[in-house]
Parts: C-alpha cells; sequence; structure tokens
C-alpha cells in the first residue's frame, strides 16, 4: 500500500505545481482583452522602486546598450538631433538598431518595452533620403487643416518605417517675436492659426474614437506615433525673443494667448506634453507645480505623460546642473513624469531612489508618473507590437510624401510684392525667355532649403546632406529646353552687363540654425545676400525669392525689387517654388506672421495699438495659374 501511494503523492504535486504555473504565467497587463485600467494596476503593483523610477527615465541612444535597459529597466531611448546609427542610414538599419535596444528592455524582468522617441518636426528630418516638409512657419501661411492633417499621416509613416513610435512634435508654440531663434517652429503669431494646426496630431496618432473620454491619449496601430505637443507653456512669448528667457505675461495672457493650442491638442488625445525651458514671470516651467500638475493635468485632466526637455531640469537653477538634487525634487514634484537626463541617467537615477526612500518625493509622486507612462504604452499597442519589421521602408522619402511636400511648398509661399507698380507684374515669369540667370546663395544649397533641425540639429549647408531639388534645379526643370539657364551665386556687375538677362531669380536669406544659435537681435540677412540683392536689382528685372526662418529685414532693398517672395524653409522639394514663379500654380498664401519694417518697432503683432507693419498680418499677393 505505501508503494502504490507514491505514484498518487507524486501526480497530485505535479498537478499543483502545473496550477500553480499556469497562475503564474497568466498575467493581466499582458493580456490585450483586459480593460486599460486593470493591465496598468496590475503591472503597477508588480514593480518594484527601482523598476519604477527605471520607467520615468529617457536616455540617448548613444548609451543605450541592450545591458544599460536591462540594468536600470530604462523606459524610454530618444535620438538628440542628428544622433543617428550611421552617415546616410537606411531604414533597414534605423530598424535593426531601435529593435536590438528594445530586446535589451523585453529581457528585463516584466518584459515592459521601451519607448523610442525622436524630433520629427517637419517629416522625419534626422534620416538621410526622408521627406522634408516646410517648417511650420511656413505651414501656417497655408491655413489649411486637411493638409496639415496629411502631413502628420505621411510623418508616421515615414517614422514608423524606421522603427519608431515617438515623435516629439508638434510644436504649438505661439511666436511673438521673430527675434527668437525657434520662431519657424511656429506656425504664427495668432493663437487662432496656432489651434488650426493642431490638426497634425490625429494625422500622427490617428483619429480619436468618439466615445473616448477628454484627456486620454489615443495612437491608432503600427502606422502610427505618439505625438507630443510643445513646448508648455508660453515658450514663444519670451523678452526680446531670448531662447529659453522669460515670458512675461498676465495669467489671462498666458491663457488666452500660449494655452488655446493645448486644449484643442488634449481634445484631440495627444499622448505627450513636453515642458519648456522658459520661464512664466520668474518660474522656471520645468518647477512650475501650478501649471504642470495643477493646470494641466487636474483642470485639462490630460492624461498622457508630460516629458522634460533635454536636461530640462538641469536647467531648473543657473548655471544648470549647480544643485541637482533640488532639481530632481522640483521637476518631478511640479508633475514631470519622464525626464530626458541623456547622458547622466546613473545620477538621476540614484538622486531620485534616495529621494523617495527619505520621503522627499512621496511614491503617489512615482506611482503616477508611471501610470502615465504605462497608460501611453498599452495605448499604443506597444505591449503587443514592441518589435519593427520592414514592412513600412518603401514609406521613406516615397514620390507620394514628395508630392504632398510640393504642395505644401506652394501653399505656403506669401507673395509681396509683383512689380515696379501694379501695372506691370513680374510674376508669372516667362517660361520661353531667351536667357535667365538664377543667382544667391540659397539658389543651388538643399540644406540651406530646409533649415535647421535636417539631418543635424543646427541644419547644414551643401546639397549632399539628403536628397531633394534645389531651387535652380526646379527652374531648370520647368523653363523651356530653348532657355538658357545661367548660374552664378554673386554675379559682378561687368558679368551682369555682358549678358543679355531676360529677368534673373534671386535666392537669399539665412544660413541654418536651431533654438539659441538662432536668436538674432538684428535680423539682417548675412552678406553677400543684401548686395547680390542690390547688384542683380539694380541692372535686371529680378525676382527675389528670401529662404529664411521668419520676417527679414528687406525695407532698404524693397525699391529695387521687382518682385519679392517669401518662401520660409521650404525643405526638400524645391520645385513646388517654381510651379509657383512660372505659374503652373497661382500664389495663394497670407501672411501668418506680421513683417515689420524695422527691429526697433518689436515686438509686434497683429491687434497691438502701434501696429506699422511692412507688410500686415493676413497679407498677400494673389496670382493665377497661367494655361500652357
Amino acid at each position: 500500500m505505501r508503494n502504490s501511494s507514491i505514484p498518487i503523492v507524486g501526480f497530485l504535486l505535479l498537478c499543483l505545481v502545473l496550477v500553480s504555473v499556469t497562475e503564474a504565467e497568466y498575467l493581466k497587463y499582458k493580456d490585450p482583452k483586459q480593460p486599460l485600467n486593470v493591465r496598468i494596476k496590475d503591472l503597477l503593483k508588480r514593480m518594484t522602486l527601482d523598476e519604477k523610477i527605471g520607467q520615468m527615465v529617457q536616455i540617448e541612444r548613444s548609451l543605450a546598450t541592450p545591458d544599460v535597459l536591462k540594468k536600470y529597466c530604462i523606459g524610454s531611448v530618444l535620438s538628440g538631433g542628428g544622433s543617428v546609427p550611421a552617415a546616410k542610414a537606411s531604414a533597414e538599419t534605423w530598424v535593426q538598431m531601435v529593435n536590438e535596444i528594445q530586446k535589451g528592455a523585453l529581457s528585463t524582468r516584466l518584459g515592459i518595452p521601451m519607448i523610442y522617441g525622436i524630433d520629427a518636426v517637419h517629416g522625419h528630418n534626422n534620416v538621410y533620403n526622408a521627406t522634408i516638409f516646410p517648417h511650420n512657419i511656413g505651414l501656417g501661411v497655408t491655413r489649411d487643416p486637411v493638409l496639415i492633417k496629411k502631413i502628420g499621416d505621411a510623418t508616421a509613416l515615414e517614422v514608423r518605417a524606421t522603427g519608431i513610435p515617438y515623435v516629439f512634435a508638434p510644436c504649438i508654440a505661439v511666436c511673438r517675436d521673430p527675434r527668437w531663434g525657434r520662431c519657424y517652429e511656429s506656425y504664427s503669431e495668432d493663437p487662432k492659426i496656432v489651434r488650426t494646426m493642431t490638426e497634425i496630431i490625429p494625422g500622427l496618432q490617428g483619429d480619436i474614437p468618439g466615445h473616448s473620454r477628454k484627456g486620454v491619449p489615443f495612437v491608432a496601430g503600427k502606422t502610427k506615433v505618439a505625438a507630443c505637443a510643445k513646448h508648455y507653456v508660453g515658450d514663444g512669448g519670451t523678452t526680446k525673443g531670448i531662447n529659453e528667457n522669460n515670458t512675461v505675461i498676465s495669467y489671462h495672457g498666458l491663457l488666452s494667448t500660449h494655452m488655446p493650442a493645448y486644449y484643442d491638442s488634449i481634445i484631440k488625445g495627444v499622448a505627450t506634453v513636453m515642458v519648456s525651458y522658459s520661464s512664466w514671470n520668474g518660474i522656471k516651467m520645468h518647477a512650475n507645480r501650478d501649471l504642470v500638475t495643477g493646470y494641466l493635468k487636474n483642470k485639462l485632466r490630460f492624461r498622457g505623460f508630460v516629458i522634460s526637455d533635454w536636461e530640462g531640469i538641469d536647467r531648473i537653477t543657473s548655471p544648470p546642473h549647480a544643485n541637482y538634487s533640488y532639481s530632481i525634487q522640483a521637476g518631478v514634484s511640479a508633475g514631470i513624469d519622464m525626464i530626458m537626463v541623456p547622458y547622466t541617467y546613473t545620477e538621476f537615477i540614484d538622486g531620485l531612489t534616495y529621494q523617495v526612500k527619505n520621503n522627499i518625493i512621496p511614491i503617489s509622486r512615482i506611482d503616477d508618473a508611471v501610470t502615465r507612462i504605462l497608460r501611453v504604452k498599452f495605448v499604443m499597442g506597444l505591449f503587443e507590437n514592441p518589435l519593427a519589421d520592414l514592412s513600412l521602408v518603401s514609406q521613406v522619402g516615397s514620390k507620394e510624401h514628395r508630392e504632398l511636400a510640393r504642395e505644401a511648398v506652394r501653399k505656403s509661399l506669401v507673395l509681396l510684392k509683383n512689380g515696379k507698380s501694379a501695372n506691370t507684374p513680374l510674376l508669372p515669369l516667362s517660361k520661353k525667355a531667351a536667357k535667365v540667370l538664377v543667382a544667391g546663395s540659397h539658389a543651388d544649397n538643399l540644406g540651406y532649403q530646409c533649415g535647421g533641425w535636417t539631418i543635424t540639429w543646427q541644419g547644414l549647408g551643401g546639397n549632399d546632406l539628403t536628397t531633394g531639388t534645389t531651387i535652380l534645379n526646379a527652374v531648370k526643370n520647368t523653363v523651356d529646353p530653348t532657355t538658357e539657364v545661367v548660374y552664378n551665386e554673386k554675379p559682378d556687375a561687368n558679368f551682369l552687363k555682358s549678358n543679355e538677362f531676360s529677368y534673373a531669380v534671386v535666392v537669399v536669406g539665412e544660413p541654418p540654425y536651431a533654438e539659441t544659435f538662432g536668436d538674432s537681435l538684428n535680423l539682417t540677412i548675412p552678406e553677400p545676400g543684401p548686395s547680390t540683392i542690390t547688384n542683380i536689382c539694380g541692372s535686371i528685372k529680378c525676382v527675389v525669392v528670401l529662404i529664411t526662418g521668419r520676417p527679414v529685414v528687406i525695407q532698404p532693398y524693397l525699391s529695387t525689387i521687382d518682385a519679392l517672395v517669401a518662401a520660409w524653409l521650404p525643405g526638400t522639394e524645391g520645385q513646388g517654388v517654381a510651379d509657383l514663379l512660372f505659374g503652373y500654380y497661382g500664389f495663394t498664401g497670407k501672411l501668418a506672421r506680421t513683417w515689420f519694417k524695422t527691429v526697433d518697432q518689436l515686438p509686434m503683432n497683429v491687434g497691438d495699438r502701434h501696429y506699422d507693419p511692412l507688410f500686415p498680418f493676413g497679407f498677400g499677393l494673389t496670382t493665377y495659374p497661367t494655361k500652357y
């Protein structure tokens, strides 16, 4: 009897083991059929403090080895401006890199996927061969939310094609002073236009379902990306347009000018919000609990996660990083959920862990942050589809997306002058002129045409950065085969006299820049731009095409110019400029920014009492297509 009972006991023990294994294997957070909040709560209760704090950390790609992701349970990785796996890397190379990092995250105890973020602010701008759309300053001119939504959709496809599910876009700053180096990232000085342009969010993320609760993030699957409304709040209103400076404005002014686009973004299900480096009335936004937690989270009921800017908490103190423990406490207590600490992540992790263990920061604040981060990851399907495949690689720089960008260029140009008098318009230009001159520093320079935030953070000059069409080549593509196109970047007086040109296309403007490097108190076009305008327009009929990130000083040269076009920063599809110059399409763009006479007038915005612009907000001459 004793011997025969052993197999029975063994069988019962085996059953108990199988039952316990089965129970252990059923993890509610891994079951997509479970309600969202059930999944979040189930995962949160399983997490240690180290795992929670790891989720709050975003580090730079260059440090994000699989071992680092596994050891620290890192929640997010980013590419800084110009941070790429290899020069001119293919979409396949990007996918391979992102997946390798992701495998490190998936190998952790709980297998929580990391979320990879990148600045895709005018198309997938870090990536070689991607479609580069006009910067926001040009898109605001279009006042076309349908077009903007299509751009969001195209951008999402190109970003997903490289294995990335999260973009730091759109910038919904309301630039109130063009001296600001980020003014081209703003759609307009008018909050109403900026609100309209938030339609890029459903383009990036997908249309939010009708039954969705206000404030809950939404991302519609594997062809869409999580978006990021930035920079909260008031970044475009700083004194003298100085980047990261102080925005001095009343509470009512802040809510009526700088806040409205955030209402719209949240209603449209934006997944994340990035905090601004700037201050409001002397209080750093990264430390402003009233506006981050009190207003954004509690009043507007935003349920996605709040992310810092690059080393943003460091800059709470002056100089930056002077009192890092204070910066950690102030930033996390303000309500920032994910901290962009690209390089010094161990210092941040150690500091935050100490503060939680010593009750300086309550665990409830950590749980709020992690809940929000997990909510976005669950909503976007990252747990079900953590690894990217190669099914979308053909979307990068596709013909369809380039045609969309070309349409955006056409709709973003503003015709400011057309002829020395209304009776003698220069545009549209004749396709069949015998001989035409194309000149200027920006005529044959794709990098200048794209501006900052293109391939690198500050942008590049020249034509080797990516693929696209310069304005010179666009002109050559457009004129009649019998027309001779002569290119001379800086022609002298003798050259101009010895050639009989029918007209000249002069393309000048600003070199590329980003952020503080673009701050300018004089807003002049650098030489040889002014002298090129003066030399050519003094002797030949000329159309001047300005490639700039904002209005610039042009009044001194205006009388010598026959036709003047504000082309902003049009991106890779320069053919869209030629489409209008030669009358295939008409000019329709209207200024979304006031064009000043002198910088002494600044800041000057539509509605101001002493409003005396060179070209007012809403100005733009109209032409009609020529039938060829």
